[in-house]
């Protein structure tokens, strides 16, 4: 191996680091940034500051950053289902929702667009037989996983469920959101295109939590703002940069991995910093999920006219 294939391979593992451990680690940080700051107005905050500086940058280094209104209202359609929704909906489960049990249930992501992809789209792809196992393991891993709160009566048992209800709509959001950036293929630089719908997100989150009252109950802490700055820099810059870098060199099912990855780191990282329960339900949910998401993400997709085709990889998460 020479030496520019060294470096080469050293910069692959570095960046596919960076996306597993950062993009784990969001969950984490919302957690915490959500003790102090309502969940609105705190991506309000996290995306506009992401998004404007993001687009500076792209500015600085002579990308293209300029947009007809048909790419503006796209992208601020993309950025409100990915962003606004999604993460939003992450944020506020996650006032009672442990970070590693939101993250394992957010991981079921490829599922959501692998019914988008052969069911709601009219893409000429029907379901196989390993996809369709997938989808029903992880139905089940979901139940697995919810069955604590399912027997709850407390109120914040209560709570706790429905935020996680509320998990698998925001992750739907997620998904919808990622096809139909895809089926629009903005021809946008891909940092641009993110910086704007970051940017989208950030002023209509922070207009509805000031709206909200929002204002009033934030907590500026050291604690929950260095959270904010975290997610700013190493959820939404490193992290997303990492993964835009991988996309163009490595292929995409491998690049897809972070999605069995996240969780785990999540599920660690709130169980060594904020001390959150692993119980048995998790474990044996957690390994559920994983095996459905290996599924669903390996298996093939069947033309009409029988061809295979991949299955459609997962993109970037909510929570990063």
């Amino acid at each position: 191996m020479s030496t520019a294939e060294r470096q080469s391979r050293g910069k692959i593992i570095l960046a596919f680091g960076l996306v597993y451990v950062f993009w784990g680690s969001t969950y984490l940080a919302i957690r915490i940034a959500v003790a102090d700051i309502p969940p609105v107005l705190m991506t309000g905050t996290r995306f506009l500051a992401a998004g404007a500086l993001m687009l500076l940058w792209c500015a600085l280094n002579g990308r293209h950053i300029a947009l007809i209104p048909g790419q503006v209202w796209r992208l601020a359609v993309v950025g409100i289902l990915l962003l606004s929704i999604s993460n939003g909906v992450l944020s506020w489960a996650e006032q009672w929702v442990p970070s590693g049990l939101a993250a394992l249930i957010v991981a079921i992501m490829p599922m959501w667009f692998l019914m988008l992809e052969t069911w709601v789209f009219p893409s000429g792809y029907r379901i196989t037989v390993r996809a369709l196992a997938g989808l029903i393991l992880g139905v089940a891993g979901i139940v697995v996983l919810l069955w604590p709160e399912l027997r709850h009566t407390t109120n914040l048992g209560r709570r706790e469920f429905f935020g996680c209800l509320s998990l698998l709509g925001g992750s739907f959001a997620w998904a919808y959101g990622s096809m139909m950036s895809k089926r629009w293929d903005l021809p946008v630089d891909p940092m641009t295109a993110a910086s704007y719908q970051m940017l989208f997100a950030g002023i209509i989150n922070l207009a509805a939590g000031l709206l909200l009252g929002e204002w009033s109950h934030a907590l500026w802490s050291w604690r929950s703002t260095s959270a904010v700055f975290y997610l700013v820099i190493f959820g939404s810059w490193v992290g997303f940069s990492s993964y835009i870098w991988l996309l163009g060199r490595v292929p995409t099912a491998k690049v897809a991995t972070y999605a069995y990855v996240n969780p785990m780191v999540a599920v660690f990282l709130g169980w060594l910093v904020l001390h959150e329960r692993i119980t048995g339900y998790i474990l044996a949910g957690s390994a559920i999920i994983v095996a459905a998401v290996a599924m669903v993400t390996g298996a093939k997709l069947k033309t009409r006219m029988g061809e295979s085709q991949p299955a459609l990889a997962p993109v970037e998460g909510p929570g990063d």
